[in-house]
């Protein structure tokens, strides 16, 4: 094992966390918002990324005008899914609550299936060609780079955002929706504003990981993609509630997943998926709680 090695992992890991901080911010925007896991958030942004594919390849429009169109797609399956799920179940349980998102995402990978039958395998032409640095012998393309700088220019952003007085009524209707309304916030509008954003941070994932390889139906859930198990990894990592520890926490899973690819574990089939939910077994048992939230005082 030797320092450029260990190099590769960590650039290489960055990279690919980048996409797993966009998924679990969504996530965890969601949770704190219903206290419920989003089955949907991977499929916000393989919706997203069909339908920029669908703009810019098939239809013709320039890349700008299709990536727009594809977060719009996904903005208003966040919307559908508000109204026509989450809302009608509002009084139900978590676990129907949470059904009721895995038949959004099941539904959803049906259609990508049924539209799969004219083009199986798709390819989303890259944002900028070429490969911008080779720092330890790891090849970073500039649409890796454009993803890193998307994800630090989101997080600064919802930064921002959530001291903004709509940022404020969000987290006042997420803490005590009852004592919310009484001073004039409507929870309505603020569920719905949670599932847009959160549904346009899953389409951000869809169009920038979509063009690093091909693509098929479930693309980000259980495709090429496989944003939504890790997603969720750095999502209990921040606790399920803190945003920054989102950010950190799918860097970290994505550094941690490279790990599986050293010289040291290349006899073991999987090593990936193994090194990744031995260091959550991990976590979960020395801090049940995540790593970026404080222990409940006792």
């Amino acid at each position: 094992m030797s320092i450029d090695e260990l190099g590769i992992v960590l650039v290489t890991g960055v990279l690919q966390g980048s996409v797993y901080a966009l998924v679990a911010l969504g996530i965890v925007l969601v949770y704190r918002a219903s206290g419920v896991f989003n089955f949907a958030q991977a499929e916000f942004g393989t919706t997203g990324l069909f339908a920029a594919f669908v703009a810019v390849e098939i239809w013709g429009w320039s890349y700008g005008w299709g990536v727009l169109f594809g977060l719009l797609a996904a903005v208003a399956m966040g919307l559908l899914t508000e109204r026509l799920v989450i809302h009608p179940l509002r009084n139900a349980s978590k676990v129907t609550l949470l059904v009721g998102t895995a038949g959004v995402a099941l539904t959803a990978v049906g259609i990508q299936f049924w539209q799969n039958n004219e083009v199986p395998i798709r390819q989303m032409p890259k944002i900028v060609e070429g490969v911008a640095a080779t720092p330890f012998g790891a090849a970073v393309t500039y649409q890796q780079l454009i993803t890193f700088g998307v994800l630090c220019a989101v997080a600064v952003a919802l930064a921002v955002f959530f001291r903004s007085p709509s940022g404020l009524a969000i987290q006042a209707a997420q803490q005590e929706s009852t004592a919310a309304e009484l001073v004039g916030i409507s929870v309505r509008r603020v569920s719905m504003m949670t599932w847009g954003i959160a549904a346009l941070l899953g389409g951000l994932a869809g169009v920038l990981a979509g063009p690093n390889t091909t693509f098929t139906a479930g693309f980000l859930t259980f495709g090429a993609g496989r944003a939504l198990l890790p997603g969720l990894m750095a999502a209990v990592l921040a606790g399920m509630r803190s945003m920054p520890g989102a950010v950190i926490g799918g860097l970290v899973v994505g550094v941690v997943e490279q790990l599986g690819t050293l010289s040291a574990f290349e006899q073991v089939h999987g090593a990936k998926a193994l090194v990744l939910f031995v260091f959550l077994l991990a976590v979960l048992l020395l801090r049940p709680q995540g790593l970026f939230v404080r222990r409940a005082a006792t």
